[in-house]
């Protein structure tokens, strides 16, 4: 056999190829398939996106890509074969060898993925040294140069932060960069511009697509978001209940997508918010707030109100100070200097020195349910723990609540008695949002609540807050870096830009030409449903 011939033998050869899997889960002493019979393959410098709403199996599929399953999970048949040898077969010892090294995972949430008492370089280049054949030089050095391409701040110093003492986004990529530092033949990547400011999204996938062409690496890109999936992927498998509904190249699943499923990815950002006139009467008012971490300056004289019974977007990028503002208004966060009325009463600056009504009244949601929910807790000790503390609810009365907390965000009684990693991130994310609402608050401040949603289910939750704040007169807080989700919800609009308010007004006059500068590098970044979109803004930045 020639040279040439080995060459080809060996591209044709799929990096990963799962055939006919199978996995069931474990649910209140019962067994159901959550993935049925599903068959994939990926070659070297492939991108197979997967798709799907919440809870379509795309998670366990990639999770299953390196041999893994989540506890309460088995598999029930097929195979998944790595360069030719079964995942699945092989001891657990030699899948380790791999994981880190020849086969990478960059999951949904970073925060729940490092370690906050170590130093990110120090994890970032754990697997480098210890598998990777890499001395610690060489390690840090090609950790520095990851940092730079991922536009991560001082990319020679990044490393010595704790996670702690970075943002949510930034963290994200220092992930990708923990990822890729050992040049892997297959990335899976779950979901990882979730939680990025659309700005930095579009560093982020350059750098990902670009790291994946560089290496020749094969990857599972998984999102809820199409228009993203759009900008890296070659072919797309649409999943719906465990199954494979639709593959095909992401030029046909764009133009001639012939799954009813599929096509609803299309239709879900037509919510309206409701929409309200006049000028209502403030229900808090933010004045003059600066706040600090150290010497780090983050928030710099922040005023703005939030109306009654109307919905506040508070947009800008990764590190512009949007969650610690939201941490500083319930309480979590002590500011440096100004104060925050609320229906005229001066809001104790940390949650000890506010009133248990105070408490009540002033709820959050954050962005990431798999960290914010006690993993060793049933959804019922999740929701009734709330209850008891701010109505004293007990027996049968927190249990009933309970199952109207959860037919409140789309879900039903069968999910009382689950733990959190029994849940979905959809699922996880709703019942951060019953136990919110359990509280019975006048405002929510929602961190990025819908961040981690399939668009399907987004658009529920959109709707179901919206119809809420008609019910029952409640005011949001809605942090996001979501654009589409601000025109579907918002009343107002503030736009932050390092630690300070570069615009607000109404969500008309905010998406209404012209535009500040800043502002309009925002709704320039909102990925396109269309495969040269990331090319163009690319481009377009380098001029």
């Amino acid at each position: 056999m020639t040279t040439e011939s080995k060459e080809m033998t060996a591209s044709s050869t799929p990096v990963i190829e799962i055939q006919d899997l199978r996995v069931k889960a474990q649910a209140n002493d019962q067994w159901s398939e959550i993935v049925k019979g599903i068959s994939l393959t990926v070659q070297s410098g492939e991108v197979l996106g997967l798709v799907g709403e919440s809870g379509a199996g795309k998670s366990t599929v990639g999770l299953a890509a390196l041999g893994f399953l989540r506890s309460g999970c088995q598999v029930a048949g097929g195979q998944v074969r790595f360069e030719g040898a079964d995942l699945l077969a092989m001891p657990e010892s030699k899948r380790r060898r791999l994981r880190g090294t020849r086969i990478a995972y960059v999951a949904q949430s970073a925060a729940a993925a490092f370690n906050p008492a170590m130093r990110l370089i120090d994890q970032v280049i754990a697997a480098a040294i210890s598998r990777g054949g890499l001395t610690r030089e060489e390690a840090e050095t090609r950790a520095v140069e990851l940092f730079r391409s991922l536009m991560l701040p001082e990319p020679e110093q990044f490393g010595q932060r704790y996670p702690h003492q970075v943002s949510g986004g930034q963290l994200q990529r220092a992930m990708t960069a923990m990822a890729m530092i050992c040049q892997p033949a297959l990335i899976v990547f779950d979901e990882p511009t979730t939680a990025l400011d659309v700005t930095t999204q579009v560093e982020v996938l350059t750098a990902i697509r670009n790291v994946i062409k560089e290496h020749n690496a094969a990857a599972l890109y998984i999102s809820h978001d199409l228009a993203v999936v759009a900008q890296l992927a070659n072919r797309v498998a649409v999943l719906r209940y465990g199954e494979v509904v639709e593959e095909a190249p992401i030029d046909r699943i764009l133009d001639h997508p012939e799954h009813p499923y599929t096509k609803t990815l299309w239709a879900v950002r037509e919510l309206d918010g409701v929409g309200h006139d006049g000028v209502p009467e403030p229900l808090m008012k933010v004045s003059n707030i600066s706040a600090a971490y150290g010497e780090h300056t983050v928030l710099q004289n922040i005023s703005f109100a939030i109306p009654k019974r109307q919905t506040v977007a508070l947009v800008g990028e990764s590190g512009s100070g949007k969650s610690t503002l939201g941490r500083v208004i319930v309480g979590l966060k002590a500011p440096a200097s100004g104060m925050i009325d609320y229906e005229g009463e001066t809001l104790g600056a940390s949650v000890k020195t506010r009133s248990i009504d105070m408490l009540r009244r002033v709820q959050i949601i954050y962005q990431s349910a798999e960290t914010a929910l006690n993993p060793r807790h049933k959804v019922r000790k999740i929701l009734g723990r709330p209850l008891t503390f701010y109505h004293n609810l007990r027996g049968r009365a927190q249990e009933k609540r309970c199952l109207e907390l959860l037919q409140m965000v789309e879900m039903d009684a069968s999910f009382m008695d689950r733990y959190p990693a029994q849940l979905s991130g959809g699922q996880r994310q709703r019942i951060a949002i019953a136990r919110a609402l359990a509280a019975e608050p006048e405002l929510i401040v929602c961190d990025e609540v819908t961040s981690a949603l399939d668009q399907v289910v987004q658009a529920e939750i959109l709707r179901m807050l919206l119809d809420l704040q008609e019910r029952l007169d409640v005011s949001f807080l809605f942090i996001t870096h979501d654009l589409e989700v601000v025109r579907a919800i918002a009343d107002r609009v503030v736009v932050m830009h390092q630690g300070q308010i570069v615009e607000e007004g109404t969500k008309d006059e905010i998406f209404a030409p012209p535009h500040k500068d800043y502002t309009k590098l925002l709704l320039e970044s909102v990925p396109e449903m269309a495969t040269g979109w990331l090319d163009h803004v690319v481009k377009e930045r380098g001029k």
